[in-house]
C-alpha cells in the first residue's frame, strides 16, 4: 500500500519535529515546511534513517505567496494530502499588554492565525478533490487556548482564535470526508520551554516566578499519530495532552 502523505509545518525542532518522526515512524511520507532549511534537512535525515520520505519546503507561514508554492510543491510531489499538522507558530516578549507594539502583534496574527487559516485553505482544496476523497488537518493550539500565561496577549489571543478555526474547519468540510481537530499542548519539553526550568523559572499569575515540570516532545507525537490514524468517520475534535503536574488544573 502507497504510504499516506502529511505535511507538518513548523517541522525543524520542537513539537513539530517530534511529531514528523512519530508520523514517519507510523507509515507516513512527509513534507517538512519551516523557515530555516537546516534544521528541515536535518529532520529529513532521521526520517530517511526510519526508512520513510521526507521532502523539505522552506516555507513562511506568514506570507500567503509561500504557503500556496508549498502546498503545489506538495500535490505536484505526491498527487495527493491526507494529513496537515498544522504547528508554525510564534510567541511575543512578555511585556505589558499596553506596550506590545502594534508591529509584533500583527506578526504572532500573521504566523499563528492567519498562516494557519492560509494552509487549511490549501489542504481542503487539495483534500476534497483528491481520489480517495477526504483527510484529516490537526492544529496545534496550546494550553494558552485555555487559559493566557501573564503578558502574552498576542499569543493567547491566537490561540483563541486557534479553536474557532478549528470549530469551523470541523463543521464546513464534514461534506468533503475531511476532519479536524486540536491537540492543546502544555509544557512539552523543546528550546522553546527550556526557560521554564533555568534560574527561577516561569512568571506565575501571583507575580513569583517558578519552575514548571515538562514532558516529551515524542508524548505529543504519539498523540498526534493516534489523532492522524482514525478512520474519516471519526475525529478527535479536542485533546489537551499536559505535563501532568504542570499548573494548569485548579487554582492558582
Amino acid at each position: 500500500m502507497t504510504a499516506k502523505i502529511a505535511l507538518v509545518t513548523g517541522a525543524g525542532t520542537g513539537v513539530g519535529r517530534a511529531v514528523a518522526i512519530a508520523l514517519a515512524k507510523a507509515g507516513y511520507s512527509l513534507v517538512l515546511a519551516g523557515r530555516r532549511p537546516e534544521p528541515l534537512e536535518q529532520v529529513a535525515g532521521e526520517i530517511n534513517a526510519i526508512g520513510a520520505q521526507a521532502l523539505t519546503v522552506p516555507t513562511d507561514v506568514s506570507q500567503r505567496e509561500s504557503i500556496i508554492k508549498l502546498f503545489g510543491v506538495t500535490k505536484a510531489s505526491f498527487g495527493r494530502l491526507d494529513v496537515l499538522f498544522n504547528n508554525a507558530g510564534i510567541g511575543a516578549p512578555p511585556v505589558p499588554l499596553e506596550d506590545l507594539p502594534f508591529e509584533t502583534w500583527q506578526q504572532v496574527v500573521a504566523t499563528n492565525l492567519t498562516g494557519m487559516f492560509l494552509c487549511t485553505q490549501e489542504a481542503i482544496k487539495i483534500m476534497k478533490a483528491q481520489s480517495p476523497r477526504g483527510g484529516r488537518i490537526i492544529n496545534n493550539g496550546s494550553i494558552s487556548a485555555h487559559a493566557p500565561r501573564p503578558f502574552s496577549v498576542a499569543y493567547t489571543a491566537t490561540k483563541h482564535a486557534v479553536t474557532g478555526l478549528t470549530k469551523s474547519t470541523s463543521l464546513d468540510c464534514r461534506q468533503y470526508d475531511i476532519c479536524c481537530g486540536q491537540v492543546d499542548i502544555g509544557n512539552a519539553a523543546t528550546p522553546l520551554t527550556d526557560r521554564m526550568v533555568q534560574g527561577d523559572g516561569v512568571l506565575q499569575p501571583n507575580g513569583t516566578k517558578m519552575i514548571e515540570p515538562r514532558m516529551n516532545a515524542d508524548d505529543v507525537g504519539n498523540a498526534v499519530v493516534y489523532m492522524a490514524g482514525l478512520p474519516l468517520n471519526t475525529n478527535v475534535l479536542f485533546m489537551t495532552v499536559m505535563a501532568n503536574t504542570m499548573p494548569f488544573v485548579g487554582r492558582g
